[in-house]
């Protein structure tokens, strides 16, 4: 990714984090200074689930890793990210959340609590910042065209584009345009919105 943004006439940088950690979510916003002066706006993207299986079913590692990463995860980097930008007054984060954070879905327990976790930190991270020129807002994509969704065979994929009433899987795309918006200073009087990208899933 570092090498096409490059080509493109960007500029962009890697480093290697675990999103469960405090110390490396702590070291990314160093390198960012380190490397660009200033931190504008920050993303949190990472997350994971587990396998599917009843509640009473669910181990204890399943359960804490998707603890872990998708809601600690949010949280050390929101912390890391909010503690530089209240100092500059301004900045933008966006969240990524799903909507299996704005309702449920069975056997996915996991999953859905710690996306509930994403939406009730990022809404309240909103009022506790909007005073100080912060804005922090999240995305809830549904079905998204992943790697791990075209794992799916055929029929399944095919089911679950049967679901979305605009009768087709989200882009990676069309999340990045909506967080790009979220970022600019289009979205400037937008903070604590937490919006579906879905294709209308979240209606049915």
């Amino acid at each position: 990714m570092v090498a096409e943004i490059s080509d493109h006439g960007g500029t962009a940088s890697f480093i290697h984090v675990n999103a469960g950690s405090v110390e490396d979510n702590e070291a990314l916003v160093t390198f960012a200074l380190d490397a660009y002066g200033r931190l504008d706006y920050a993303v949190n993207n990472a997350g994971l689930g587990a396998p599917p299986h009843k509640l009473a079913e669910i181990d204890d590692a399943a359960f804490n890793r998707a603890i872990d990463v998708t809601l600690r995860g949010t949280f050390y980097g929101l912390r890391a990210q909010l503690a530089h930008m209240n100092e500059r007054g301004s900045g933008a984060i966006v969240n990524i959340a799903s909507i299996g954070g704005l309702r449920p879905s069975r056997l996915l327990s996991p999953y859905i609590s710690a996306k509930h976790g994403v939406v009730g930190m990022t809404q309240t991270a909103a009022l506790d910042y909007a005073a100080e020129g912060i804005r922090v807002n999240a995305v809830a994509p549904g079905p998204i065209r992943t790697a791990a969704l075209e794992s799916l065979p055929a029929d399944r994929l095919r089911e679950e584009e049967g679901k979305v009433p605009l009768q087709r899987l989200g882009e990676p795309g069309d999340i990045a345009e909506a967080v790009a918006w979220l970022l600019s200073d289009e979205a400037a009087f937008v903070t604590g919105v937490v919006l579906p990208l879905d294709g209308g899933a979240s209606l049915t």
